[in-house]
């Protein structure tokens, strides 16, 4: 190969790789702004159905939202969902994705969101830190034993987390968290995809 068909092939290399990476950077941003939506319309949804949640997501350390979509066929059903932790003390908003493993009949497509709140740092640390998850049943009144904040229509997932679950039908009165693993979004999280400034 010469120097000049060497030099061509260097540079169509260049262009393609920066194409790429324009095109996956394109996509994170988008993909954020939809996660960020989808929270947006899932706590008016929320704020809608039980107005007291507001207060008491306000005067929490964070939160957490998730949509989440899923198939159940016979005895194995699957969902996932995105969503984003945000830290009312910090600012910070951490992109998070849910993969659940569910045994139990029935057959048809489920869709719900899940709103988690936490009361103190602790809470928050032990949620957003590494894979988090709850393998039982939480069925209780739920009321934070801090500040008097009530997170009626939530139940107690874990010490200092209460979390609301949404369906179509409106605020469920049971939960289920069973099989259930929150994690970082690692590419969505990626710190070298700026979000685009806003004019």
């Amino acid at each position: 190969m010469n120097k000049r068909k060497w030099f061509t092939a260097f540079l169509t290399g260049i262009l393609v790789f920066a194409m790429t990476t324009a095109a996956f950077a394109a996509t994170i941003q988008e993909k954020r702004q939809e996660t960020r939506q989808k929270v947006a319309d899932t706590l008016n949804k929320l704020y809608d159905r039980k107005p007291s949640a507001r207060t008491a997501l306000r005067n929490a350390e964070g939160y957490a939202v998730f949509v989440s979509t899923g198939l159940k066929f016979g005895l194995i059903g699957d969902s996932h969902g995105r969503g984003l932790a945000h830290n009312n003390k910090t600012g910070q908003d951490i992109f998070m994705r849910m993969k659940e493993y569910q045994v139990g009949l029935g057959l048809g497509a489920k869709e719900y969101a899940l709103i988690f709140a936490f009361i103190d740092r602790d809470a928050w640390n032990k949620f957003t830190s590494d894979k988090w998850s709850y393998g039982a049943q939480a069925d209780m009144a739920a009321n934070d034993g801090v500040n008097g904040d009530s997170f009626e229509g939530a139940v107690q997932a874990a010490p200092g987390i209460f979390v609301y679950q949404m369906t179509t039908k409106g605020l469920a009165v049971e939960l289920s968290l069973k099989g259930i693993n929150y994690y970082r979004d690692k590419k969505l999280n990626d710190p070298n995809v700026k979000e685009p400034l806003i004019k």
